[in-house]
């Protein structure tokens, strides 16, 4: 073979060889998978330093114009006292499908007709032995299937020390003691405006904080789906979502002053608000939970509702504030106590009351047996009250809290008479009458009940919106001003037989004026 063609034969399998190199280079690296990302939870360091001392000693200007340094230095501390809670649910009870609950098909969920949820939520360590503070809903229908997360990434079984719906309250206990429980605070001193954080577990990310303020306190929002429910809580902006509940809600001293339980939403997501238990209500709750076993819950034994713009003018009060009494359970607390229907209480134990929840709240906060203090408004003068509270133990108040809860009479609902043009007036007896046009004869007026109060005197006597009033005592009434001046005759106590007409005929009822 001539000499030039060995060397381009030589070439040719040398760059032959270079070219199959490459190949398997870069088949080679094709085939190296790539590297897996792993998610890792930022650890905090915990501070031997008590949370009691967290910024005490901050200069004013940094809390007002700096407070990431002050949310940080909290946040350090109070992550550490809250947990994450996933529950297990067997599903012979309807569970929603969200994010919070995840549903597990197995094999045998082909054939069996048995499903699981996990239920997921937060709860906050208040005891050095691994008590644990969360909302009834989250544990609800757990039964042994609990499982908590502290921040250290250890896992215990957890079993319920107790729960109320009542006022969605739960405690939970873990098996440990070295614990660092959180610093409680006290929500009495919780104002509007204030600072606070929300530290849990939203959408299963563990210990998340946001931050915002107290947008307002002794909110009643109608969530909680229980007779006796109690809702008196702290609104806040700090961004709360699923799996938030049960968590906790500090100040800027790193204190527990509420347990978040929901979020006001039309998505079901975060969207502006979130409310939490004040951690007043919530300890007295937790401590019965743990020292009885079932909350020892204290009745003031009556019926109530807020005082509005018109009564407070009508009770000559100086301002809008107090709680009437609409009715009286016989033989219980307020009844054996001094109180009366009608009366409206302006404090309980020396703190004011300015709507009904508020008052449930202070009320809820003592125990059967403990003496309450009311300041009550009595014709146009003010009277302390001083007795002991019942609980479920006495006859009385355990039949009335058995009763089945009376439903509201149908209401007729008119505007002010300055924007309608329609003559009417509320009576302190529980009534508003109206005058309204006689459609088949348009100059005549006839005077119609168009409100009646749930537990008034009025209700008790018979009285039903609809009803058309023609007599009072026997003589014909035509106007709201006729009906007035005779009824404001009449004195305390006095019985007043009132005639109506009605679908089933005309009806005397007899109503005794109230004290």
């Amino acid at each position: 073979m001539p000499l030039h063609q060995k060397l381009l034969t030589a070439l040719l399998i040398l760059l032959t060889g270079m070219l199959l190199g490459v190949l398997l280079m870069t088949m080679r690296g094709s085939w190296i998978p790539p590297e897996r990302v792993q998610v890792r939870y930022t650890d905090i360091t915990r501070s031997s330093e008590s949370s009691e001392s967290v910024s005490r000693d901050m200069d004013s200007e940094m809390r007002i114009f700096n407070p990431s340094h002050v949310f940080s230095d909290i946040a350090r501390r109070v992550i550490p006292a809250v947990v994450y809670i996933e529950t297990e649910i067997a599903m012979q009870q309807a569970v929603p499908d969200d994010e919070d609950h995840r549903f597990e098909n197995q094999f045998w969920d082909r054939f069996l007709p048995r499903r699981r949820a996990q239920s997921i939520g937060s709860g906050v360590l208040i005891s050095n032995d691994g008590h644990i503070l969360t909302n009834h809903h989250v544990i609800e229908g757990a039964g042994k299937q609990i499982l908590v997360l502290t921040h250290d990434r250890k896992q215990y079984k957890a079993r319920v020390v107790g729960s109320d719906p009542s006022t969605d309250l739960a405690v939970i206990k873990i098996e440990t003691s070295n614990t660092q429980p959180i610093v409680i605070g006290n929500s009495d001193n919780v104002n509007v405006g204030d600072w606070v954080m929300a530290v849990g577990n939203p959408f299963r990310l563990r210990s998340t904080v946001t931050a915002g303020i107290v947008s307002a306190i002794g909110r009643d929002v109608d969530i909680i789906m229980d007779r006796m429910r109690i809702e008196s809580f702290i609104q806040t902006d700090a961004a709360i979502n699923r799996g938030n509940s049960g968590g906790a809600l500090v100040n800027t001293m790193g204190e527990l002053i509420g347990i978040n339980t929901a979020i006001a939403s039309e998505s079901g997501s975060y969207q502006g608000y979130g409310f939490a238990v004040p951690v007043n209500m919530a300890m007295k709750i937790g401590q019965d939970m743990i020292e009885y076993g079932t909350v020892q819950r204290a009745f003031l034994g009556v019926e109530i509702s807020s005082v509005d713009y018109d009564q407070a003018r009508r009770f000559g009060l100086s301002r809008v504030s107090g709680v009437e009494v609409r009715n009286i359970v016989p033989q219980g607390s307020g009844d054996l106590g001094g109180l009366k229907r009608g009366d409206v209480i302006l404090s309980v134990n020396e703190y004011p009351v300015d709507a009904a929840n508020r008052l449930q709240e202070r009320i809820a906060l003592m125990r059967p047996g403990d003496e309450v203090v009311l300041d009550v408004w009595r014709n146009k003068n003010e009277i302390t009250l001083s007795f002991p509270l019942f609980g479920l133990d006495d006859d009385a108040i355990r039949e009335w809290a058995d009763a089945t809860v009376p439903q509201p009479p149908e209401r007729m609902e008119f505007d002010d008479d300055s924007e309608t043009g329609v003559p009417q007036k509320s009576f302190d007896d529980g009534f508003t009458l109206a005058e309204l046009a006689v459609l088949e004869d348009l100059p005549r007026y006839e005077l119609v009940v168009i409100r009646v109060q749930a537990g008034s005197a009025a209700e008790q006597a018979g009285l039903q919106p609809e009803d058309i009033v023609t007599h009072l005592e026997n003589e014909p009434v035509e106007s709201i001003g006729e009906f007035a001046a005779e009824w404001d005759k009449r004195k305390n106590h006095e019985k007043i037989t009132v005639r109506v007409q009605r679908n089933t005929g005309t009806e005397s009822l007899i109503i005794q004026r109230l004290q």
